[in-house]
């Protein structure tokens, strides 16, 4: 195995689950989301000579991720879904066999999480499962960080305002003041 493959082999076992992660959060499929990871894994064997900086690894993937799910809707017609139905369903529940308890506020997350805006759902999205830092959502996003952190802080607050909104109304609903 030559120099070439095992830094490609080094570079998909680092970061194939972050991407298969985020591909899932963009597209809501899991075949499709496999499909974004073997596409971006081949542009990125292709480009491989190009990545100068083996840190810059993470965000060079997942811009060649963002990119070729973009590429997607440009190659075919896309069918109308409603958002809050379609995406909240096909979130995957990770919480099977756990705590009911817990498995239920796991669920009003998510489903929380998707009804989210995108300008606000992609940011939060980047930085806890992508693990990126304000500047680099920025750069990946094309905005300034200021305006990251402001909209990481209105997704947080959207989030909390949710939550606690639906806890408040499922007290009500069940008498408990």
């Amino acid at each position: 195995m030559n120099l070439r493959q095992r830094q490609f082999d080094a570079l998909v076992h680092a970061h194939a689950g972050d991407l298969y992660r985020f591909a899932y959060w963009l597209c809501g499929d899991p075949s499709r989301a496999e499909d974004l990871v073997q596409e971006t894994m081949l542009r990125a064997w292709r480009a491989l000579d190009s990545l100068q900086d083996a840190a810059a690894a993470k965000p060079w993937l997942l811009t060649i991720l963002r990119r070729e799910h973009a590429r997607g809707f440009e190659r075919k017609a896309l069918d109308l879904t409603i958002l809050d139905d379609g995406l909240k369903d096909s979130i995957p529940d990770e919480t099977a066999g756990a705590d009911p308890e817990q498995a239920g506020s796991d669920a009003e997350l998510r489903e929380a999480i998707a009804k989210l805006e995108p300008k606000y759902r992609e940011p939060l999205l980047m930085q806890v499962l992508g693990g990126f830092s304000c500047e680099e959502i920025a750069a990946e996003l094309g905005v300034k960080p200021g305006a990251v952190m402001t909209q990481l802080f209105r997704a947080r607050h959207k989030l909390r305002k949710s939550l606690s909104g639906d806890a408040v109304g499922r007290e009500s609903a069940h008498g408990v003041s």
